[in-house]
């Protein structure tokens, strides 16, 4: 298959490049390399990817003409670009304008298509708000700009499903890390305190939020199943995550445990809007997808320090 995936020099999208090429299909990735955090760590992603003849254009899914990327030759595309997570420097143009938007020119160009690619949504449990606890029937309740604009996107690429103008499915996924997470996400920060001798900031009561913490490669076990189940895929939504549950404490803890040092952590304000509890129910993916992560945390985190300290 030819396949396009968006947000390719980003921490998972460039894992699921790696992934699809692995198992033989054609790739083309393309990142707009925000400014959202360091460029030049997408940029070094994006190397590893064309060492692996996976060609990288450099497109803004905003502003820029799409048609000569979307196109008839495409048999799929993993939509995982996006203004991701809770930031106080985000704007809610920046959430309108990446998760919304972008799809949805993404989409009119698919809809002119005489043969359409099967589209792949990236969502997010912040779509269920809170308590990210729920299946995929019940009703979301998002609390945070991300989580609305994400859902937002959501029914729309559902929208053109129902009305047989494209085949598409949505994955929400749970908290992943692992190798190539961003730096401003839990893992990595943690590991940069504590080999680098930083104080890590720790938002008020975070300590004891729930998290679905899922290693990157199980979650791609599952987005990539979706190309062997398309019409039985098309229209629906999966939960992708584990079903183990560890408290950010665990999380901190064992990060100490594998690098052998005492973090120094911080106390900050809380974020308005952040998820006290992830857990993924994953019954729906299991029985359709075969999905079944096995991932451990300390496996997985041993390998995140692993690759932390082979980068930096």
């Amino acid at each position: 298959m030819k396949i396009l995936v968006t947000g390719a020099a980003g921490f998972i999208g460039s894992h699921a490049c790696e992934r699809l090429h692995l198992l033989g299909h054609k790739v083309i990735g393309l990142d707009n390399f925000s400014s959202y955090y360091d460029v030049t760590l997408k940029e070094r992603n994006a190397e590893i990817l064309k060492s692996q003849n996976i060609t990288i254009h450099h497109t803004d899914l905003r502003i820029d003409d799409l048609s000569t990327l979307i196109n008839e030759e495409l048999d799929a595309i993993f939509h995982f670009a996006a203004q991701p997570g809770i930031s106080s420097t985000a704007s809610f143009e920046d959430y309108y304008t990446n998760n919304f938007l972008a799809t949805q020119r993404m989409l009119d160009v698919i809809e002119k298509l005489a043969s359409k690619p099967y589209f792949v949504n990236i969502a997010t449990s912040s779509i269920y708000g809170l308590e990210a606890t729920l299946t995929e029937e019940e009703a979301p309740l998002p609390a945070s700009w991300y989580g609305v604009t994400k859902q937002a996107a959501e029914q729309l690429v559902l929208a053109y499903s129902r009305r047989g103008l494209l085949k598409a499915t949505s994955l929400r996924l749970y908290s992943v890390y692992g190798p190539r997470e961003r730096p401003d996400k839990l893992y990595t920060r943690l590991i940069d305190c504590g080999l680098n001798n930083k104080s890590f900031p720790l938002f008020d009561g975070s300590e004891k939020h729930l998290r679905s913490f899922t290693y990157v490669q199980d979650i791609l076990d599952g987005v990539v199943s979706v190309l062997a189940n398309q019409d039985t895929c098309n229209g629906e939504v999966f939960n992708l995550g584990t079903e183990e549950e560890n408290t950010t404490q665990t999380g901190i803890d064992t990060v100490e445990e594998i690098i052998g040092i005492t973090i120094t952590i911080v106390n900050q304000p809380a974020r308005p809007g952040d998820q006290s509890r992830t857990k993924a129910n994953i019954d729906k993916a299991r029985r359709i997808l075969d999905y079944n992560p096995q991932t451990s945390l300390k496996e997985g985190l041993e390998a995140q320090v692993a690759w932390f300290r082979e980068r930096f």
